[in-house]
């Protein structure tokens, strides 16, 4: 069976918006054509029609799923410090609920237009709803461990969760939780792994200024944490005075696919000093607005990332710290607060960017022919400007 589906607009992901634009495809989401000149639709037969834009399925680059059962359970705006000591606290206290939560989540963000995820776990909790889930996961297994003495065992940790989701043959690798939580020897560790396996990489990057001051002057909310709510002897630590980002980049391979998460509190002498290491080509920035508003109430620089023409993607991180996991909901808190944002480069920051981060263009982000990526119409468009607006809701067509 072939659908032919026409929207005020088609948005390909890989090329302009096109007007009154028809989106041929099999009954499975297949492209098999995607035509019109920005003219008045004449073919009428057999054709679906629907107000609003037509865009690829989302591809949500970050989030938890194995967080999913604390939704609503953690106080807003905390701070880092505040948000990491209440996870560490409730994370492991409801066993019974976890399973079901990461399968509605699983569901909800299917209904939701999401098409593939790069998925943060720390354990195999979430490999029965991987397996037989709708959404493609690229599964980061986070390994962390503060004091040096951890490395050995924090490893091998992450290395038997991987044997688990190799079994089931679900698309994985082995990545540092953030520079504050992970050793130098543990840091010498993963590099030498991922080195090996050409594995993506993906770390929270300058989420908190916690972290900055971690860094700079080893103190603050951080160490804190490590000291009195996790028990970590951190007479070890000596803080670099330098960013955090900049302390580590030398643990991450340059020829690595690099995603650097939230980047909050990023300057542009740090984009200075990681375009001296390693290029941005195949480094990507990842964006969670509604997180950062969770927990620190503080947008990341989007207007420097734009200027500095870095790639650019969207997550949703997690329940934890979120209301819900809806790319479309991250777009709508860009757009507000960005406006000068236009809205193809928002939709290609949810899919074909995304899609190009975890190495999954080939199939996802983009209306090309040969490509199963998903169909979304998004409406609630204000036409006159081109952009979303807070009343933008999407519904998944194919």
């Amino acid at each position: 069976m072939v659908r032919k589906i026409a929207a005020t607009y088609i948005f390909p992901g890989n090329q302009p918006p096109i007007k009154n634009g028809i989106l041929t495809c099999t009954s499975d989401g297949t492209i098999l054509e995607i035509s019109g000149n920005n003219e008045k639709i004449t073919e009428k037969s057999g054709l679906e029609y629907y107000s609003g834009i037509l865009v690829p399925g989302f591809v949500n680059t970050h989030c938890h799923l194995e967080l999913s059962h604390l939704k609503g359970k953690i106080e807003e705006k905390t701070g880092i410090g505040g948000f990491i000591g209440k996870i560490n606290q409730l994370r492991n206290q409801e066993t019974e609920n976890v399973e079901k939560a990461i399968q509605v989540a699983d569901r909800i963000m299917w209904a939701a237009g999401t098409a593939a995820v790069g998925d943060i776990s720390n354990s195999a909790l979430t490999i029965e709803t991987k397996k037989n889930s709708k959404i493609f996961y690229h599964t980061f297994i986070e390994s962390f461990g503060f004091h040096p003495l951890r490395a050995e065992r924090a490893f091998d940790i992450a290395q038997f969760v991987q044997f688990q989701f190799k079994e089931w043959n679900l698309a994985n690798s082995i990545v540092p939780h953030s520079p504050y939580s992970v050793s130098k020897p543990l840091f010498e560790k993963l590099k030498e792994n991922a080195i090996a396996e050409k594995s993506i990489l993906t770390i929270h990057n300058q989420e908190s200024e916690s972290e900055s001051e971690f860094y700079d002057k080893g103190t603050g909310a951080i160490l804190n944490h490590l000291q009195n709510n996790l028990g970590i002897d951190t007479s070890h630590w000596q803080p670099t005075g330098k960013s955090s980002l900049t302390s580590v980049l030398q643990y991450l391979p340059t020829e690595n696919q690099l995603l650097l998460v939230h980047n909050t509190f990023t300057t542009k002498k740090d984009l200075n000093e990681l375009r001296k290491i390693r290029s941005t080509e195949n480094t990507y920035f990842v964006l969670c607005p509604n997180s950062n508003l969770y927990i620190e109430n503080r947008l990341p620089p989007v207007p420097l990332f734009r200027e500095e023409n870095l790639n650019i993607c969207i997550g949703t991180d997690s329940l934890a710290s979120n209301h819900g996991l809806s790319v479309l909901a991250e777009m709508i808190t860009l757009q507000l607060n960005f406006p000068e944002i236009k809205l193809d480069e928002l939709v290609e920051w949810a899919t074909l960017s995304g899609s190009k981060a975890l190495q999954i263009e080939d199939k996802y982000g983009s209306f090309e022919v040969g490509k199963k990526p998903g169909v979304n119409l998004i409406s609630g468009i204000d036409f006159k400007t081109m952009k979303l607006t807070e009343k933008s809701k999407v519904k998944r067509l194919i």
